[in-house]
């Protein structure tokens, strides 16, 4: 295969290789899609928005001892990452009752959980990313017990941390999605990107329960200004991390 030559298109990001097969570089695009890709558009610098908040948050998560695909970013909208087979899950962290929770069990919207909810879902398009049980996460051999048991565990720690770190940004960390791979020495590794895509954003200095959204809900919803959420969400991430660089 021959040099930076396209590997994958996903919704949000194209792959490519490099000159080294343990390394593939990651092209955050401005596309947007919502409802399994039904609902599309795009999102003025949504890519290099994404891009930063992402690498930026695996940097921090590093230096808690969490491992992820992240090497650097060579250019603003580019990451360069370790190749890993992804596990075909996403898993789903919410601390707080939102979006398809509401409406499969009744919950009303911003019910604060007891305990973060792990949950897994099949990372299928043609079905629908259908949410599992255990046994048929097995049954599909989707993942061995101890991945999960891993899986669980890495998720948790990361979800302390980001509820600490958005808590820093004035932001309250309602759910997110993560992915995981597994690389050339069968390490689980964090992958994919975190960033207003992926977690549910909600300003705290906002009562407005519109006007608060910081996340894709913004598109999903037609509630505009999104260009102008991620933006902000990119500056108050940026102001905790120089902040501590320079040891305020």
């Amino acid at each position: 295969m021959s040099v930076n030559s396209k590997l994958y298109e996903g919704k949000a990001k194209v792959l490519y290789t490099t000159e080294d097969p343990d390394v593939l570089l990651a092209d955050f695009k401005d596309d947007a899609t919502a409802f399994n890709a039904q609902k599309r558009g795009s999102i003025e610098n949504k890519g290099v928005i994404n891009c930063s908040i992402s690498s930026h948050l695996f940097q921090q998560l590093a230096k808690e001892g969490i491992k992820s695909h992240f090497i650097d970013s060579p250019a603003p909208h580019q990451m360069r990452v370790k190749a890993v087979n992804i596990i075909p899950l996403e898993v789903v962290i919410r601390n707080i009752a939102a979006g398809s929770l509401c409406q499969q069990t009744g919950l009303e919207l911003g019910t604060i959980l007891s305990q973060p909810l792990v949950e897994f879902y099949y990372k299928n398009d043609h079905l629908g990313d259908p949410l599992l049980t255990r046994d048929r996460l097995f049954l599909l051999k989707l993942a061995t017990e101890e991945q999960v048991q891993q899986i669980t565990h890495l998720a948790l720690e990361i979800n302390k941390f980001l509820q600490q770190f958005w808590q820093k940004c004035q932001i309250t960390l309602v759910d997110f999605k993560l992915e995981f791979g597994v690389d050339s020495q069968q390490q689980i590794l964090l992958a994919d990107e975190i960033s207003p895509d992926t977690c549910r954003l909600w300003d705290t200095t906002q009562a407005d329960p519109n006007l608060r959204i910081l996340d894709k809900d913004r598109f999903r919803r037609d509630l505009g200004n999104v260009e102008n959420a991620y933006q902000e969400v990119l500056q108050r991430v940026l102001k905790i991390v120089e902040g501590k660089k320079s040891g305020n």
